[in-house]
């Protein structure tokens, strides 16, 4: 990246890549704390992760000279941040390290070496990071999305429109739990990933029918719908509700009824059935509750 300030503007804007020792989580929040300042600009960023030797990060390195790209470091190891220098300045290349100078200050403040531990901040504030992640994880799994992704999750909610699916998977991502939620559609088969979990972290929800016309009432006057539809028709609903049960059954499936109750009230009710069945609900429930 030297020697480009005679350069003309790059119509295409090279990559970021972040080099670091840990997972890259926090050399990222910061490198996206910065291109939130560009927001005109499409700026890719590569993770180069679990860099804790000297060939992996010589491979890291060079890819990103290659593609002419930013490189951007968090390594706390300080002889790998030596090592990088080396390279970078035998190639005439910039680097932007993130930690190392502050982490070189205080060692000298404070006349204490460093641990030149990666992934210290992500492990003191796990529980954290794990909340994101499973916020992450609901949105992009909402409604069906992403099926493939089923099997890494911890709680499946299934059921017919209108039931509470999202707010619901929200409000368990925010205690820590990763949820996918999949809609029951009368007339089309539920994909087959439903059937192929442990049909014990799955959770059908149903609810009394005339809560689920009101519910449906306030969704058409949201959306300028006929109330004509089927989506509104109490016999057609009714069918829906049906079919649903007769998906939970297949799959064996705990029935949750979701019929005036809190979401916190249904949470509550899913997490004590996950922490009978499963040991490790049981710490993640305590976590939950902290």
């Amino acid at each position: 990246m030297s020697k480009r300030a005679g350069e003309k503007k790059r119509t295409v804007p090279p990559s970021i890549f972040i080099i670091t020792g840990g997972n890259g989580i926090t050399g990222n929040f910061i490198v996206q704390a910065v291109l939130a300042q560009f927001p005109h600009n499409k700026i890719p960023v590569v993770l180069k992760t679990d860099i804790i030797s000297t060939a992996r990060l010589e491979k890291a390195v060079n890819e990103a000279i290659n593609a002419g790209g930013i490189i951007v470091h968090t390594l706390v190891n300080q002889v790998l941040r030596d090592h990088l220098k080396i390279i970078c300045k035998e190639k005439h290349y910039k680097t932007i390290d993130l930690m190392g100078e502050l982490i070189d200050c205080l060692s000298e403040v404070l006349n204490e070496e460093p641990l030149n531990q990666p992934g210290l901040f992500r492990k003191s504030h796990s529980e954290y990071f794990d909340r994101l992640e499973s916020i992450d994880f609901a949105i992009n799994n909402d409604d069906g999305l992403n099926i493939e992704n089923i099997h890494q999750a911890d709680i499946v909610l299934t059921g017919v429109s209108r039931t509470g699916k999202t707010p619901l998977s929200v409000y368990l991502a925010m205690l820590g739990w990763k949820v996918s939620n999949v809609p029951i559609i009368k007339g089309i088969d539920p994909p087959h990933e439903l059937f192929e979990i442990d049909y014990r972290r799955v959770f059908g929800l149903t609810i009394h029918i005339n809560q689920l016309l009101s519910h449906r009432r306030k969704r058409l006057a949201e959306y300028e719908i006929n109330n004509e539809s089927d989506y509104y028709n109490p016999r057609h609903m009714r069918e829906e509700l049906d079919y649903a049960l007769s998906v939970f059954r297949k799959g064996r499936f705990t029935v949750i009824d979701v019929s005036n109750k809190a979401i916190e009230s249904s949470a509550n009710e899913i997490m004590r059935a996950l922490s009978n069945r499963f040991e490790k609900a049981v710490r993640k429930l305590k976590y939950s509750r902290g």
